[in-house]
């Protein structure tokens, strides 16, 4: 049974008729399919889909994001990767289903991949929980990142959560903590690292595991610091407010690589990834093997500082900084008197000829 958004309502009723017009034991019994009928319906829907989808706002683009029968992380791992072998386990307390995490092949290759996953049915949603990592969940990652980076192997990441889960038992055990370290652990990697947004990318859920080389959206997910619901909460204290949100809040791949947020983004189907699976696998596979091939031949150091520069130019083309192409340098500007102050103190014989000028000083004071 296929899912439909509240805008797609007119899609519903032609694709309706279409198996209606399919079905040879129609209300009158049997009769002739009428081909003819069923191609120029067909052709209306991929119309319609296509003035629907050429012009969606915003929080349209959330709900497709959402959509229920979107292609989930688990349908790329399973479907883009050879001998996946699934890892479990933080080695402090316990597994988190909600992320999939385990070492592959992909073009006879070696890959780390990591995927949120949502799950696809009520009974997997809730053993997935939803998609919200707790910290198990970042710490098996940080294991599994830190295992791949010793062995030089790419790391490939599907992000789709709504956010870190926010209970009582998860914050006691350490979630800011873990998200925080899963932070510093994607930022010290010297091995290339990919993520990938395929739904939602929500806060710092997704970005403890999208602090990447390459940062990529499928067109149609989002990737924001709180959901449109929440933000139209706060700010306008007005839940129904999602689509002035949205909006505000520029969460569509478009506006991110716009704003050099992200990198890449990877076209969907007409009427979303969900609608035709093989054409969104082999845009995702293309994209992979891309850039994989891009830093084939970087060394571990040039990688470290792509990423390092790669974050640090967010938001510099503003007026704050845009001339400065490399800034895997950038530091802080120290007090010209402290830093002799400082190197003076290193220096082991400095401090023993100063200590003794000190004593003769207060000899020479006090006793002359």
């Amino acid at each position: 049974m296929k899912n439909y958004l509240n805008f797609e309502t007119d899609i519903k009723n032609l694709e309706t008729e279409i198996e209606k017009l399919k079905d040879p034991f129609n209300q009158d019994g049997l009769s002739e399919v009428d081909t003819n009928k069923i191609s120029e319906t067909q052709n209306e829907i991929d119309k319609k889909l296509k003035e629907i989808y050429s012009s969606l706002d915003p929080w349209q683009k959330t709900l497709v994001a959402r959509h229920e029968d979107r292609p989930k992380a688990k349908f790329f791992i399973e479907n883009l990767f050879e001998d996946f072998i699934p890892l479990s386990g933080d080695r402090f307390y316990g597994e988190d289903k909600s992320v999939l995490a385990g070492f592959a092949k992909f073009n006879e290759k070696s890959v780390l991949v990591i995927g949120q996953e949502k799950g696809d049915s009520l009974e997997s949603r809730m053993e997935r929980n939803f998609g919200m990592m707790r910290p198990e969940g970042y710490r098996k990652t940080i294991r599994l990142m830190k295992l791949a980076n010793k062995f030089n192997i790419p790391i490939i990441s599907f992000i789709d959560t709504p956010g870190a889960y926010p209970g009582v038992g998860a914050e006691e055990r350490g979630q800011a903590e873990a998200i925080a370290k899963s932070i510093e652990c994607c930022m010290l990697l010297s091995v290339p690292t990919f993520s990938i947004i395929i739904g939602e990318g929500g806060s710092g859920g997704a970005i403890a595991l999208a602090s990447s080389n390459k940062v990529i959206m499928l067109e149609n997910a989002i990737y924001s610091v709180i959901s449109p619901e929440g933000c139209a909460t706060i700010l306008w204290r007005d839940p129904k407010k999602t689509l002035d949100a949205a909006k505000a809040m520029k969460l569509s791949s478009r506006d991110l690589l716009e704003l050099k947020v992200i990198d890449e983004i990877i076209p969907e189907p007409i009427g979303g990834a969900h609608r035709d699976r093989d054409l969104i696998l082999n845009n995702v596979r293309k994209s992979i093997e891309n850039n994989l091939n891009e830093f084939l031949n970087t060394s571990r150091d040039e990688i470290l500082d792509h990423r390092k520069n790669k974050f640090l130019k967010i938001g510099r083309s503003k007026g704050f900084i845009n001339h400065m192409d490399d800034l895997s340098t950038l530091s802080m500007k120290e007090n010209r008197f402290n830093l002799l102050i400082e190197s003076f103190f290193k220096s082991k014989k400095s401090l023993i000829a100063s200590s003794i000028l000190i004593v003769l000083l207060t000899y020479l004071i006090f006793f002359l």
